[in-house]
């Protein structure tokens, strides 16, 4: 499958929108207009990830949340009456308001890609942003439970789309658009009953595009997953629940790139349509009815109380200080952890001898040293570990987590104090933590070097197998860097690397390593980490690389590109890096400042029901399996060579439609015993094509499907006296590796999918 570069996590369908560019060389007093409006919100797309995200702690004012701000002022921007019915559905739950906005923003991406005309993608657009307007109607209890539902609660969200086609029938009078939102959440193959024919091409976009982000996004009940897990979902149920030329369609649109497209996106969303206003469905109000909207007050209380709520509640410590270190707000976890009163505290200067603060090295942190103070002064997040006198008058030891809080204008108001009882457990982070202690260091950016990297990520791939937790690897290249020494010199060159390894630092999450892997190149382990965070963490590091300003290269800014990958099954420390360093030389081909991620993650091991026997002296198969993958076979294919490339496989030979590899053990990761030896496989791969006549019982979705089908068979290449079990466990570890690559499933488990959709 072709790997998808993404430069916004949270919004994974489009590209962050470059903006402040006009279109038009002799601009009219409009276009003036448009373009001021256009540098009003120029962070409004960056916005829409702070929407979906999870609240952080922040001093308290009685202002809106920015995030939300912005993402208003896009949709007036672009849909005019429209985003009272947005903003009606955000006040009823905002996650649903912000992914119905991403939807409408990702189908506008793939509308240009496709050349569609322009009222169908005003068509599309409208009706993807309004698919999920009858949530409207839903109770709060269940918009908002993070547990199963029962089939009463799941009747009633059932009920939605019907809601909000009658929402829309009061103030909508364009047809096509009704119907696109009619059948937005509709099987393409029919089978659910809600269609009677063809489903319009707007509902068929808009289904795909809903169920991407889905997936792509976390949610209470899930983790988001990563982007080649979702594809392959899609591709699996290509002709049943969507369309599969569209999905095809959409692939190649993610995998384009869209740079060239984002001043058309951005004058479009902002400019083009305050001069085509009464080709909407409704009427378009005036400017200044829009500007003079007054925030809605007791939501802003209710929130206070809510977030005082959580902070009293938290078992961690949380203070808050102003731009002068002074204590206003010092929480009953604080007072839990030092045993200093509320009262005590408020009113006082945060400084080291208020709590008796030593280093790990048990030494006395003088008040000039404050770690509190230097954040202040820095304007950077900052995170220590340190001893504080506890309740018990003994030393204890906390993490020291603080985050200025800057106003509207970007001047520093303060900080927020995070206080984590850090005392010693048994658990994958302290062992990554104590670890990560014994690194040898680099000595000008104070992180780990080569050295200390090698071997913390063969500890690190130990260490999660065992566990069976997720690891991420991220690899950061900083763009024509030699472009930097060459023009401002040597020195600002490593004023620009000591930044990388501050920012990647300021960054990283309890237990995770950052190393300086040579040069300008640096390598991020995140500890406990799935594909999908790790994309996402690697593109906030981009974002906020490319906004921040130089001084010694005259106050301009740099980029970087990144390389994502995550430990998956049969992995070892040098394919998860040749992985990881792959993704990265993507990402710079591709046009450099971007993500690209690699690897399919972790997969538990599926038992076989059948084994082969050897017999007679020559070696015989020890697995044999066919499997079934739905990604067409030219993905296929090209996932193999992934695999070649990162267990060094040797091709023996090949034909039109096979090939045989040799593999060593020595690049799969197993349990080994002392005294054992690496033993040698030959694997034969036939790819062929499977052509499937499908239809359903209502006679939908009638046609020819193809999949992707390989026969594999695993064989030592020597027949040994070796252990049986010992060798089927090691060709199992290999079959689970190829199987993860090509992204395929054993032909039984494949029979039965179909059979059971066919059968609905």
């Amino acid at each position: 499958m072709t790997d998808i570069s993404t430069n916004n996590s949270d919004s994974p369908i489009i590209a962050p929108i470059v903006l402040g560019a006009d279109a038009s060389s002799r601009p009219t007093t409009r276009q003036v207009e448009t373009k001021n409006r256009v540098a009003e919100i120029s962070s409004l797309l960056s916005a829409l990830e702070e929407a979906a995200s999870e609240s952080g702690l922040v001093m308290p004012r009685p202002a809106p949340p920015a995030g939300v701000q912005h993402e208003t002022r896009l949709v007036q921007a672009r849909l005019k009456m429209a985003s009272s019915l947005l903003t009606a559905l955000r006040q009823k739950h905002a996650p649903t308001a912000a992914h119905s906005l991403r939807v409408a923003l990702g189908c506008s991406s793939w509308a240009m890609f496709a050349q569609l005309d322009d009222e169908t993608r005003d068509t599309v657009e409208l009706a993807a942003l309004l698919h999920d307007i009858g949530k409207i109607g839903v109770p709060d209890s269940i918009l908002a439970k993070a547990s199963r539902m029962t089939a009463e609660e799941k009747s009633i969200m059932d009920c939605h789309h019907d809601l909000g086609l009658e929402i829309l029938a009061g103030c909508c009078g364009s047809a096509r658009v009704l119907s696109a939102v009619r059948y937005s959440g509709a099987r393409f193959d029919g089978q659910d009953g809600n269609s009677q024919g063809e489903l319009p091409l707007e509902s068929r976009m808009i289904a795909i595009v809903d169920a991407f982000d889905a997936m792509t996004t976390d949610h209470v009940y899930r983790p988001a997953k990563s982007r080649e897990r979702a594809l392959n979902e899609l591709f699996e149920f290509a002709g049943s629940q969507f369309d599969p030329v569209l999905v095809k369609q959409f692939v190649q649109t993610l995998s384009g790139r869209q740079e060239a497209f984002t001043t058309q996106i951005t004058s479009r969303w902002l400019g083009e349509l305050s001069q085509q206003g009464g080709d909407l469905p409704w009427p378009v109000p005036g400017k200044k009815e829009v500007a003079t909207a007054a925030p809605v007050s007791p939501v802003v209380s209710s929130n206070s109380l809510f977030e005082q709520k959580l902070i009293d509640a938290m078992h961690d410590g949380v203070v808050f200080v102003d731009a002068q270190a002074m204590i206003t707000l010092w929480s009953k976890g604080a007072e839990r952890l030092t045993g200093v009163s509320s009262g005590a505290a408020i009113g006082r200067a945060f400084v080291p001898s208020l709590l008796d603060m030593c280093s790990h090295l048990n030494r006395q942190v003088d008040d000039q040293a404050c770690p509190v103070a230097k954040s202040l002064l820095t304007n950077t997040q900052l995170r220590q570990r340190l001893l504080i006198m506890g309740r018990q008058g003994r030393h204890m030891a906390v993490d020291l987590h603080a985050i200025p809080v800057h106003a509207s204008n970007g001047v520093v108001q303060g900080a927020t104090i995070l206080l984590h009882d850090a005392q010693p457990e048994a658990s994958l982070e302290e062992k990554c933590e104590a670890l990560h202690a014994e690194v040898t260091k680099d000595p000008m950016t104070k992180v780990a070097n080569r050295a200390g990297f090698d071997r913390m990520l063969a500890l690190y791939v130990e260490a999660h197998e065992q566990a069976e937790h997720p690891c991420s690897l991220i690899m950061v290249d900083i763009d024509h860097f030699k472009n930097i020494n060459d023009t401002y010199g040597h020195q600002a060159g490593d004023e620009a690397i000591i930044t990388m390894a501050n920012l990647l630092s300021s960054m990283c999450h309890a237990g995770d390593l950052v190393a300086r892997y040579g040069g300008e190149e640096f390598a991020v382990l995140c500890a406990d980490c799935s594909n999908a965070d790790g994309a996402r963490r690697a593109e906030q590091l981009r974002r906020k690389l490319a906004e921040l300003p130089h001084p010694t290269l005259g106050n301009k800014r740099i980029t970087a590109s990144f390389g994502v990958t995550e430990l998956q099954a049969g992995d070892t420390s040098e394919t998860m890096l040749r992985r990881s360093d792959r993704a990265l030389l993507m990402a710079k081909e591709q046009g450099r400042n971007q993500v690209i991620q690699l690897g399919n993650g972790m997969e538990k091991e599926q038992p076989k029901k059948k084994w082969w026997k050897f017999g007679g002296l020559r070696a015989q198969p020890v697995v044999e399996s066919t499997l079934t993958s739905a990604v067409p076979i030219d993905m296929a294919i090209e996932k193999l060579r992934g695999f070649v490339s990162d267990h060094k496989a040797k091709v023996l030979s090949t034909c039109e439609n096979s090939v045989e590899l040799e593999v060593s053990t020595e690049s799969i990761a197993y349990n080994r015993r002392k005294g054992d030896r690496n033993m040698v496989f030959c694997v034969e791969l036939q790819f062929s094509e499977r052509r499937v006549e499908r239809s359903n019982s209502m006679g939908f979705a009638a046609g020819e499907y193809v999949f992707t089908q390989v026969d594999l068979k695993v064989r030592p290449k020597r027949a040994k006296k070796t252990r049986k079990s010992d060798m089927a466990k090691r060709a199992r570890l290999l079959q689970q590796s190829i199987k993860s690559y090509l992204m395929a499933k054993d032909e039984d488990e494949a029979q039965a999918e179909l059979a059971l959709s066919s059968s609905k």
